[in-house]
């Protein structure tokens, strides 16, 4: 939606930079190695990116990221290439101050969007240049992103978002109205995320390749750490999955929240067949119960499991805005879990949550990759200032993989919430040593994969 001149004066003005060059990298870690982030459709991931640079003329920059499971990440970079004709030589001036045009822009170039209208790999792409135009933005105002978005006025927020094709659902004057009464207490909320965090839960005691052994350990320590709530992968063998449901259950007990993840690979009526095998675990949800296109599966799957209170969860596989307002206007789905880097980036993700408000719908943000911690931390802090204004039922996947690879990663303090980032932007920037090792195929450790027969080229 372009800014109206009722909006203008609540638009602030930044420092104009000049945008000079746009670069993306195939950065891949060897994860299937120890079975980290298999699931039962994912047996191998090889947690991967392709990581966006947006150079200045003026010295800054801003990171993003889009995550990918390894063979297709090259598919991706073309991509991204393609796209950045559409950045390069512009002033962050023309992007910001008109940023749901160009968001339209980027995301329905009248050829690239045959080959995918907002979903799949063109609009993996595009997320990774926004999530980058977020991070630069951030960097000019000196601010977090979380920050950056809990400080906008409400239209000037609004006026990042393309409202088309979900105006039957939520119109801008609604969300501006939905940010305007939040505006109550938002510095209280803000004070309380800065001091206390945000509530996170734990995938990595569950991955579906770990053994029996692993898992007991990893509970124990994230018990240990703080962590209350915990998700395991399910799917591929029922009995197996009873068996390492009953094992989680004795490790955290009973009073700890736990929710199983399927990865889309039952179909609508084994779905519902197979959690019945598994309602007397407890369980707060099931995630991607059937494949992530089907709306009224889903809608079948949640009605079904409704006298056993189990949720479903959803959404890390939702290809566009359009496909979450379908979800929550059909009561499809309990638990909305949007990704940072699935969707069209930041500006789509603003009119999610804001569709989850208006239909009373809980954010539990999907963040099993590469950088997707970094990324949701800050959009659903924003979601507590500025939306929902409640964390009820609401908390952040947590998976501890390759933090250690960012300039200011993701962290979680004793009480197992994450602490709130200070440093501005959107936490995306990798440290140079790991695009010199891990950049694909000429990244050192790449290269000595390949030469001592770990991987080999030819297959990768």
């Amino acid at each position: 939606m372009p800014v109206t001149s009722a909006m203008a004066h609540s638009v602030q003005t930044d420092k104009c930079l000049n945008i000079t060059t746009v670069e993306a990298k195939d950065i891949r870690w060897p994860t299937s190695l120890g079975a980290h982030g298999s699931d039962a459709m994912h047996t191998d991931p090889d947690y991967s990116c392709v990581y966006v640079t947006i150079n200045t003329a003026e010295g800054l920059y801003g990171n993003g990221l889009t995550f990918t499971l390894g063979r297709g990440t090259d598919i991706v970079l073309l991509a991204v290439k393609s796209m950045k004709g559409l950045v390069e030589k512009r002033t962050t001036a023309s992007i910001y101050g008109d940023f749901a045009k160009f968001w339209r822009e980027l995301t329905s170039e009248s050829q690239l969007r045959w080959i995918g209208p907002e979903k799949g790999v063109t609009h993996l792409a595009a997320a990774a240049i926004i999530n980058a135009l977020w991070d630069l933005w951030g960097k000019i105002r000196g601010l977090p992103v979380w920050r950056l978005l809990s400080e906008m006025e409400p239209e000037e927020l609004v006026s990042t978002i393309d409202f088309r094709y979900i105006t039957d659902a939520i119109t801008p004057e609604e969300a501006i109205r939905i940010l305007t009464d939040s505006k109550i207490n938002r510095q209280a909320r803000i004070n309380e995320i800065i001091h206390k965090g945000y509530p996170a839960y734990t995938t990595q005691v569950g991955w579906l390749g770990y053994s029996d052994v692993q898992i007991q350990t990893l509970c124990r320590k994230y018990l240990e750490a703080g962590f209350t709530a915990f998700k395991i992968k399910v799917g591929q063998n029922l009995d197996n999955d009873i068996k390492r449901c009953k094992l989680v259950r004795e490790e955290i007990g009973w009073n700890n929240k736990l929710m199983v993840d399927a990865n889309q690979i039952w179909d609508v009526n084994t779905a519902i067949e197979w959690m019945k095998h598994l309602k007397d675990y407890k369980l707060l949800w099931v995630e991607e119960p059937t494949s992530p296109d089907d709306v009224l599966g889903h809608k079948k799957i949640s009605e079904a499991l409704r006298e056993y209170q189990i949720g479903v969860a959803t959404g890390e596989m939702c290809c566009n805005r359009v496909l979450f307002k379908q979800f929550m206007q059909a009561k499809a789905l309990q638990f909305c879990q949007i990704d940072s880097a699935r969707i069209g980036g930041v500006n789509e993700i603003l009119s999610v949550y804001l569709m989850a408000k208006k239909f009373n719908i809980k954010v539990c943000p999907h963040a099993g990759g590469v950088g997707l911690c970094e990324m949701v931390q800050h959009l659903q802090m924003w979601d507590y200032t500025s939306v929902s204004c409640t964390m009820d039922e609401r908390m952040i996947e947590f998976v501890d993989q390759q933090h250690e690879q960012f300039v200011n990663p993701a962290l979680i303090n004793a009480a197992a919430c994450y602490e709130a980032p200070n440093s501005s932007g959107y936490s995306t920037e990798l440290k140079q040593e790991a695009i010199v090792m891990f950049e694909y195929p000429n990244g050192s450790e790449w290269q000595r994969m390949f030469a001592d027969g770990t991987f080999k080229k030819q297959d990768y």
